[in-house]
């Protein structure tokens, strides 16, 4: 982004699904990003400039001494330059995450235990071809200072602008004189967390507070708004270790597919609850009995930590 007659303001929008970010870096205007639950994690970048995904969505290594690979693969016909780095960032009670430098003066980041130290990314700085890729070298270093716990960072892509994205000088000389001239152009960032356990283990998850409700929006964003049964409760974290997997809400109907379903949530350690509300794909019946279940896709894959039921309203 190039201003003239002033200097530039960054702001940042973050939209999270399950344990993958993605950042929109503007001066006045930010990107509409949404990212799908259980997909590979994807940076989409607006205006044709090119966009990536990361894989796998997550890294977790159960010792130091330990390295692991992350491809970035060419998403569109654009290529382009990318910024590697290592961010701390704390999930807050409402699933929302944010580097912890902004989060200060809240509980989560005292509680936060940040691996950046004890981990390497390389290289810093990658570029890739339009349909092509590269590859992210994660190494955990070996380290004696390490307590038993989990600790983690978040491995962060970051979009360079083209040297090409400001005005040009014939551009800017044919403003009026005083005019503010800008032109708008978004940084895109894209972040998936690698988390670093010394010691035991201890997975375990429970579901609280569960009550049906109700709201007016639209299914998709696009169509018009109605009705729709929103089921709310709290995910808690029982063990020490963070939790992640998926849940399923299913109704009472023979043979029904779900009738919501959160692929890929996560609970971090410095949270022992978090939030969660599922838009549900019809309305119950009136006392029909609902079952949520939250399976892991951790330490188990496929084994049920928790399920509860309740009884529509």
């Amino acid at each position: 982004m190039a201003l003239i007659g002033t200097e530039a303001m960054r702001r940042t929008r973050r939209q999270w699904i399950g344990n993958v970010a993605l950042v929109g870096v503007a001066a006045a205007a930010f990107p509409a990003a949404l990212l799908a639950q259980g997909q590979p994690a994807v940076l989409a970048a607006p205006g044709g400039a090119a966009s990536v995904n990361l894989n796998p969505k997550r890294v977790i290594f159960d010792r130091p001494g330990k390295s692991a690979t992350i491809s970035v693969a060419s998403g569109g016909g654009s290529s382009g330059s990318f910024d590697v780095e290592l961010i701390d960032r704390v999930m807050l009670p409402d699933g929302q995450i944010v580097p912890v430098t902004e989060a200060q003066d809240k509980p989560e980041a005292a509680r936060f235990k940040s691996a950046k130290a004890y981990l390497v990314a390389t290289p810093r700085r990658i570029r890739i071809a339009a349909g092509g890729g590269q590859a992210i070298r994660v190494r955990a270093t070996p380290s004696a200072e390490l307590a038993p716990g989990e600790y983690r960072s978040h491995l962060t892509v970051t979009g360079i602008p083209p040297a090409d994205t400001g005005l040009t000088a014939e551009q800017a000389a044919g403003r009026k004189e005083g005019e503010l001239s800008f032109r708008i152009n978004s940084v895109l960032a894209i972040s998936i967390p690698v988390i670093l356990r010394v010691g035991p283990v201890d997975v375990r998850a429970g579901i609280e507070n569960a009550a049906i409700g109700f709201e007016t929006i639209s299914p998709d964003g696009k169509a018009p708004p109605v009705r729709t049964a929103m089921l709310n409760f709290d995910l808690v974290r029982m063990g020490v270790n963070s939790l992640y997997g998926d849940l399923e809400v299913r109704g009472s109907r023979k043979g029904e597919e779900p009738i919501g379903v959160v692929r890929g949530i996560g609970v971090y350690p410095e949270i022992d609850r978090r939030q969660v509300k599922i838009a549900l794909t019809r309305i119950p019946a009136a006392g029909e009995a609902i079952e949520i279940q939250f399976r892991d896709d951790d330490t188990s894959p496929g084994k049920i930590l928790s399920k509860t039921s309740l009884s529509a309203p």
